[in-house]
């Protein structure tokens, strides 16, 4: 069972049909949405400042979601992927978005619907990603736009997420 944490008088409020894996940890002031998925060692930490997600956002292994007393809480939209070992802090990530792998998020970042940020990104404090960019590199940096493809993938792996997790679920084992 994940550890689900109470801390300051505020517990995480979980939506339906979402998954916790078994080592994954939600702190604090936390509100998900339907269909999440917190995988294995994800860390989800609102002990000093609200984090808010829509639906269908999946948390992959290892990745930590946090914020900043006093001064950003993080806001996360539906239809997001934040992948393998992800860091995003202090940040608004709005819908349809795809975080790479070990991609670091910073403070007072705003990314704008369909945008990627690539594997290993880094980006810095208070940049704004257009809607439909992808930003990759250290320190990150424009890349290109979107295709309907790559459209396509944000949405198909943020909806293969609640499939798998039911494939974890005991009773369709």
């Amino acid at each position: 069972m994940a550890l689900i944490k109470s801390i300051r008088g505020f517990s995480p409020e979980i939506g339906e049909d979402c998954f916790l894996a078994e080592n994954a940890t939600l702190i604090g002031q936390i509100k998900m949405g339907k269909q999440c998925s917190i995988w294995f060692n994800a860390v989800v930490r609102g002990d000093v400042s609200p984090i808010i997600m829509g639906n269908q956002v999946n948390v992959q292994d290892g990745a930590v979601i946090h914020a900043t007393y006093q001064r950003n809480e993080t806001r996360i939209g539906n239809q997001v992927s934040i992948a393998h070992n992800a860091i995003v802090h202090g940040c608004t990530i709005e819908d349809k978005v795809l975080i790479g792998m070990g991609a670091i998020v910073m403070d007072g970042v705003l990314v704008k619907t369909g945008a990627i940020i690539g594997a290993g990104a880094v980006v810095l404090q208070n940049t704004v990603i257009e809607s439909g960019q992808i930003w990759a590199g250290n320190p990150a940096k424009f890349i290109k736009n979107t295709n309907e493809f790559t459209q396509s993938e944000i949405e198909r792996i943020a909806g293969a997420y609640p499939m798998y997790a039911a494939w974890f679920d005991e009773k369709s084992s």
